[in-house]
């Protein structure tokens, strides 16, 4: 479910032009329900249980007239008749006005800045000069030319020089152009199906289509439903302390049939107003049901869990309605989970589909790049929007209009003919579809306890803490993977979640003193807590931190004579490699000091890899063996740089070992776990970004078997892989060795620089805006930058002696 959102002013024709007409520039100036009646797609409906305070009902088509005033301006949909209803009645123009207020109109600021202004008048210039009429439309490229002269010669009045380069002209004209508004119109929610529900829906007979379509339709009612007793609230008092609830959300939604591709995909928007009304105001002296802005956080912070939801409920309507069946794909989401899809739809077929669409996203960077090139900036945000248009008409062969259901039916189901090999194989890849039955599973209590536990595991080997939004997203993706019963669902996952919360540690103290019914929400919950936000752990994570920072205490492992350390420093210069103070200190403290737990904080290019091999030959000299372990494969790979694998050291993933221990009989365990002992260093690389629960396991297992733990990592480094956090908290009890030197770079300023942006000192880029290193592009051009400049690198270290024709791949 995609999620952004809308701005007051001009906002709202995103919606009525490339939302409610999906993307038909030709739309021009007539009506939706001209649009609808002409081109076949569905109008658009309102939605939500807000609409009684509005003398609305859902299921009623939305107007243009009705969407500018609630998302434009701010104020009830039909306001343009209630004022004249009023003003007929004989209320003065005030009065009338106010009868289509809802609450506080939206802030916009109508003045156009001066760019624009200089802009279109160079635009009316440019058509006099040409004996064309003052507002004729000009081409893309004029256009581009005329704002990049435009911007070049304002930013030299106010700068007194000329821009740099290009981001200092994109940046000045991305600011010059934009217009002021601090208000937020609403939000728009996109419930988009996997490939193969789009492909079943757009092949399949009419009334299995329908059933597609009504499993769809069926999937986001339910998450809007709950994401109104969810996300609908709003905020009162100073500074909008207490959050309260309301009668609901305001909603249009708008389904449309295929992407702008002309491939199927079926999908539907919900643009959310941002009006909301108070559900009861004891605050209000009249008690009056104001209306006030919804609480925007709560939809931020449901998204996930609202996404799961939908794609919970259409597998589960979808199974129910046709018998379907889904399975995991290879095709991974971006959270490395599998993409299930419907069994026995053809990979090839949706993977040509999908093709399409990678098609217009290459033309699109071909097209931004070019026109960086050409101009010496890249697009603004309008030029990006035509570029897209551009490319979406190049990559087909014949211009694409919004065509009739029948039409496109008639169209894919040829597409589809030809790529699988014929109308036959079409027609066996449907039955073989809809002829699978899933068996009805049996469900018990054991199962939401055995669902329970395991979603508590899934969310703490991601994080160390979370809270109820991340246990009932994973709550339904258990609940898909047992293609639980659509009349049971609902109660199940709840059951999931409330027993996931119970093997959940609450990390806040409840305030011993609860507040008074006026100051609870209907729930029973403080009007001063924030919907959703308290924050939880685990049994498992606090008794894992706990074990590492007891076992952080203890000493009597392995040690290094200083002697061998001196020896094992004197041969790293001996090769030319001399080590800083701080990296020296390092490897002493490291291999001498007997701890079995010890913490090195590394930043990037202080010299963490020549000191790991300093410290492997000084532990290897009296016949130690290193251990190199890390979160992920591409850092084991360079782990095995400072390890230099011999004479019995080995690199592995840190997983290779947790779940070789824990899942697999000692008699299949390969060599290298086996001979873990006395004379082992462990060293876990990248250790911020290891789950804690592993790292407790690793570090368990090694010294249990005598052997001792260096974990080498940088506290301020995002935990991208898992769950951690432990390493602040050995760093403040125990200590820890710390590279604050940075060797990358010959340059000190450079060194100094990027030790700041560690520390999160912005200041720290005006550096690099000085030395000319940060670089604009738009996606495609920033590619090509980066290509290019690989090269060029190439090139040099050709010429300062590197091999000639390795490739830049291979380099």
């Amino acid at each position: 479910m995609g999620l952004h959102k809308l701005t007051a002013g001009d906002g709202y024709t995103y919606l009525t032009r490339q939302v409610a007409a999906h993307d038909g520039t030709e739309k021009g100036h007539r009506s939706l329900g001209d649009y609808y009646d002409q081109q076949g797609e569905s109008p658009g409906h309102w939605h939500g249980t807000g609409l009684t305070g509005l003398g609305l009902a859902p299921g009623q088509q939305v107007t243009a007239e009705q969407m500018r005033s609630l998302f434009g301006e701010g104020r009830h949909p039909d306001a343009l008749g209630l004022e004249a209803a009023a003003a007929n009645a004989g209320d003065d123009a005030s009065t009338a006005h106010a009868a289509g207020a809802l609450g506080r109109p939206f802030l916009v600021y109508a003045a156009a800045s001066r760019f624009n202004t200089e802009v279109a008048r160079a635009f009316s210039d440019h058509n006099r000069e040409h004996g064309a009429p003052w507002n004729a439309a000009l081409p893309a490229e004029t256009r581009a030319e005329i704002r990049t002269r435009v911007g070049t010669r304002l930013f030299t009045e106010e700068h007194d020089r000329p821009p740099l380069d290009a981001r200092e002209l994109s940046g000045f004209i991305a600011r010059a152009s934009r217009h002021a508004t601090t208000a937020v119109a609403g939000y728009d929610l996109t419930f988009s199906p996997v490939k193969s529900v789009s492909t079943l829906w757009a092949l399949a007979a009419p009334p299995v289509a329908a059933q597609v379509r009504a499993a769809h339709d069926a999937a986001v009612a339910d998450t809007l439903r709950w994401l109104e007793l969810e996300a609908a609230f709003t905020r009162l008092g100073r500074g909008g302390v207490r959050q309260v609830t309301t009668r609901g959300l305001i909603a249009a939604t708008f389904t449309h049939r295929d992407s702008r591709a002309g491939d199927p995909d079926l999908h539907t928007h919900v643009a959310i107003s941002n009006k909301v009304q108070v559900a009861a105001n004891p605050w209000s002296p009249t008690g009056e049901a104001r209306w006030l802005a919804l609480d925007g956080r709560m939809l931020y912070q449901a998204n996930v869990a609202a996404s799961e939801r939908y794609n919970t409920r259409l597998e589960a309507e979808l199974t129910s309605r046709l018998g379907v069946s889904f399975a995991d794909s290879h095709t991974m989401r971006n959270d490395r989970r599998p993409v299930r899809e419907i069994d026995g739809i053809s990979t090839v077929l949706t993977g040509y589909w999908s093709q399409r669409r990678r098609a217009i996203d290459t033309r699109r960077d071909q097209l931004a790049s070019d026109f960086q090139a050409r101009h010496g900036r890249p697009p603004t945000a309008v030029e990006a929007i035509a570029l897209a248009q551009q490319a979406t008409l190049e990559t087909r062969a014949a211009k694409h209009a919004p065509r009739g259901e029948r039409d496109q039916r008639t169209t894919w189901r040829n597409e589809a003919d030809h790529v699988l090999g014929g109308a036959a194989e079409v027609d066996h890849m449907l039955t073989r579809v809809l002829r699978t039955r899933p068996r009805p599973r049996t469900l018990d209590h054991a199962w939401t306890s055995q669902a329970a536990a395991a979603t508590v595991e899934a969310v703490e080997s991601r994080r160390a803490t979370w809270q109820v939004w991340h246990l009932r997203a994973e709550a339904e993706r258990q609940a898909r993977a047992a293609a639980l019963p659509r009349a049971e669902l609902d109660r199940l996952v709840d059951d999931v979640v409330g027993q996931a919360l119970a093997l959940s540690v609450r990390l806040a103290v409840p305030d011993p003193v609860p507040e008074p019914a006026s100051l609870r929400r209907p729930n029973g919950s403080s009007v001063y807590d924030v919907h959703g936000s308290w924050r939880y752990t685990s049994a498992r994570v606090l008794a894992a931190e706990q074990q590492i920072l007891a076992t952080a205490r203890q000493r009597g492992g392995r040690a290094v004579t200083d002697v061998r350390v001196e020896i094992a420093l004197a041969a790293s210069a001996a090769e030319g490699v001399a080590l800083n103070d701080a990296q020296a200190a390092m490897v002493r403290e490291l291999a001498t000091s007997g701890a079995l737990l010890q913490l090195a904080l590394a930043p990037a290019g202080t010299g963490k890899t020549t000191a790991m091999r300093t410290l492997t030959h000084a532990w290897s000299q009296t016949g130690g063996t290193v251990v190199g372990l890390a979160p992920s494969a591409q850092a084991a790979h360079e782990l095995r740089s400072a390890i230099q694998p011999s004479g019995g050291h080995h690199t592995d993933t840190l997983a290779k070992l947790t779940w070789t221990i824990t899942h697999q009989a000692p008699a299949l365990w390969p060599p290298w776990i086996h001979d873990i002992g006395p004379n082992t260093m462990v060293v876990l690389d990248e250790a911020g970004q290891a789950a804690t629960t592993d790292l407790a396991t690793a570090i368990a297992y090694a010294t249990g078997r005598g052997g001792v733990v260096r974990l080498i990592g940088d506290d301020q480094q995002l935990a991208a892989v898992s769950g951690g956090g432990v390493l602040r908290d050995l760093q403040r009890t125990h200590g820890a060795v710390t590279l604050s030197q940075v060797r990358r770079f010959d340059d000190q300023a450079e060194a100094a620089a990027t030790l700041a942006l560690r520390d999160g000192d912005a200041t720290a880029l005006g550096f690099y805006a000085d030395q000319g290193r940060i670089h604009v592009g738009d996606r495609g051009a920033a590619a090509d930058q980066a290509y290019e400049s690989r090269v060029v690198n190439c090139v040099l270290r050709d010429l300062t002696g590197w091999t000639t024709g390795q490739t830049v791949g291979q380099r």
